[in-house]
């Protein structure tokens, strides 16, 4: 169906411009600051709203197949589509682990099915994600987003070593969880201030930045394309930096909890742990400081719902894994861009345009584009309520924030996926 959505507020990359944008058979056709009524187009008003490119998470659990109690390809892709979002990256810890071309097929399957929005598969690096046997990446590279055993970190040295060189065969992205598993000690929340205070077992940052760090020499002697993902201490961000320098192919995303709480604002309650954990002080500025000078890539969500039964049992006993589709962009709206430390621009950047090149997917940048497209009210306040969530997930450390920016309509190839109006 062609489509004119009007009056809107328009990304471009220089700025936004008060446009009309006229969508055929799936793509940007035309914007331009009016655009004559065509016949059998359906008009949409956007008048007071900002209409960005949708929005892309490289980093999102959606628990099926295998987990459907905890979310649904359904539930987390309706959740993904009002948050603004109109391509995902579905992480492989399922069951089966996707790491044949025949386990693959089942998660396809079901996204063909009940995906609202579009999700493109992780494959998993090692078979059952278990660190000894490479999976069949030759088999599944075409229909996968990159190559990741998330969830874990790969142990053994020689076996990421061979996956970096086999994805470099294929020219698929290597996307690691990094976490060695020696230095964790049974811990839970991190090795700082809240955990020496009220007597929690802590995780010390070694534990992700020293396999960054190996990491980024594996990726330097073998050329491979490397993503850090959900990095949160400050000495990850200055490996990564320091690589990025050296011409090292790797980029990192984090979380906008990590940039946005510390281990201070812990609270005995299962909403607030995740993993990696929430850090220090210092490793949030670090982060922040990241983010300003281009070394953190990106912005994804880490989204890994739970049943509730699972994280209400404190920090000690509760799974790890918070969700985060729903409020994304309003909490990296309400506390960089109101507060004028990012622009909006640099933000739709970190949340949409650079996802989009690192990882080689579409969203509605411009003329030509696919019409993947996402209209905030920025003006709009409220509060985040877990209970009205689409996602089955409802632990959030954010719950019961005041956000300003609220998704009002999302469109993937130019049809409706979401609407406020139901």
């Amino acid at each position: 169906m062609d489509r004119i959505l009007r009056n809107a507020m328009v990304y471009r990359p220089e700025g936004f411009e008060k446009a009309d944008v006229f969508i055929r058979e799936g793509r940007i056709a035309r914007i331009a600051p009016h655009i004559a009524p065509v016949e059998g187009a359906e008009e949409t008003d956007l008048s007071g709203l900002h209409l960005l490119p949708g929005l892309i998470d490289v980093h999102v659990h959606l628990r099926e197949p295998g987990f459907s109690r905890k979310e649904t390809i359904r539930s987390g892709t309706e959740a993904a589509a009002a948050g603004g979002y109109t391509t995902v990256c579905a992480m492989p810890n399922l069951n089966p682990v996707p790491d044949t071309p025949a386990h693959l097929e089942e998660q396809l399957a079901l996204i063909r099915r009940d995906a609202v929005i579009r999700v493109v598969p992780y494959g998993a690096i090692t078979m059952e994600e278990k660190g000894r046997e490479l999976s069949d990446m030759a088999g599944m590279a075409k229909d996968t987003a990159a190559f990741s055993d998330d969830g874990r970190g790969v142990q053994d040295e020689a076996m990421m070593r061979a996956a970096m060189e086999e994805a470099v065969r294929l020219d698929k992205i290597i996307a690691a969880h990094c976490e060695v598993n020696a230095l964790l000690h049974k811990g839970y929340i991190h090795d700082g201030v809240y955990a020496r205070a009220h007597g929690h077992r802590g995780i010390c940052s070694e534990s992700e930045w020293g396999q960054i760090a190996r990491d980024v020499e594996l990726a330097r002697q073998t050329g491979a394309k490397y993503h850090v993902c959900h990095i949160s201490t400050k000495e990850s961000v200055e490996i990564i930096r320091r690589a990025q320098r050296e011409g090292v192919d790797v980029t990192c995303e984090t979380g906008p909890h990590y940039l946005v709480l510390c281990d201070e604002d812990l609270q005995e309650d299962g909403r607030f742990k995740m993993n990696p954990p929430l850090r220090g002080r210092e490793d949030r500025a670090a982060l922040i400081e990241g983010l300003l000078d281009g070394t953190v890539t990106m912005i994804a969500t880490d989204h890994a719902p739970h049943e509730a039964e699972t994280k209400n049992k404190g920090l000690e006993g509760s799974a790890m894994g918070v969700v985060g589709l729903e409020t994304a962009f309003a909490v990296m709206y309400t506390h960089f861009v109101k507060k004028g430390v990012l622009s909006l621009e640099k933000l739709v950047e970190l949340m949409a345009v650079r996802p989009a090149r690192r990882f080689g997917l579409e969203t509605g940048l411009g003329e030509g584009d696919i019409a993947d497209l996402a209209a905030f009210d920025l003006s709009r306040e409220w509060v985040a309520e877990p209970l009205k969530f689409l996602s089955m997930g409802r632990a959030t450390p954010f719950a019961g924030m005041e956000l300003s920016s609220r998704c009002v309509l999302t469109l993937v190839g130019g049809e409706e996926v979401w609407s406020e109006r139901g």
